[in-house]
């Protein structure tokens, strides 16, 4: 079937005012790149109404990525496993969780990624639990994830002292 580009103007010009819109176009166009580029520039989220192959294109999801980090979710398993794109996030550490087990094992990403915010810690794996330097950056900002730390790091002086100077109680 032919694209009707009247149809595809119109909707061209309406997801760059609302990306949401992506979600009623034709299926034919939410496989265009072009447009989904424009509605995931106007609203991340838009990448779930796109193409199973669009999500899988690292330039759309970078695009969604950068406009609402939460778009992530809606990537392809590959791009999840992709250090460039998971670390491509920057306002929420949080979203550690969609990305794959190998990167939520990766202590540069998770310390990248409790950094930004400390709940990321949940998302880590249980090696990195163990690791003293991502739960002092966790319990530096929130007390109660002293909770996820190993039993060793739990018992030790200075990531309790650390926790409590952060409202912690024993």
């Amino acid at each position: 079937m032919a694209i009707d580009w009247g149809e595809r103007d119109f909707a061209l010009a309406d997801v760059r005012k609302r990306g949401s819109e992506l979600e009623y176009v034709s299926e034919k166009l939410q496989a265009d790149r072009e447009i989904v580029l424009a509605a995931v520039n106007s609203n991340g989220s838009a990448l779930r109404h796109a193409s199973p192959n669009l999500q899988a294109d690292k330039e759309v999801v970078l695009a969604a990525i950068a406009n609402v980090a939460g778009a992530l979710k809606y990537a392809s398993a590959e791009l999840r496993a992709e250090r460039e794109v998971v670390t491509a996030i920057r306002s929420d550490g949080v979203l550690l969780q969609y990305a794959s087990e190998a990167l939520q094992a990766d202590r540069e990403v998770v310390l990248r990624a409790v950094r930004i915010n400390a709940y990321a810690l949940e998302y880590a794996s249980t090696s990195l639990r163990a690791d003293k330097e991502v739960i002092l950056a966790a319990v530096s900002r929130s007390a109660g994830l002293l909770r996820l730390a190993s039993d060793e790091l739990r018992a030790d002086k200075e990531v309790v002292l650390v926790a409590m100077r952060n409202g912690g109680a024993l």
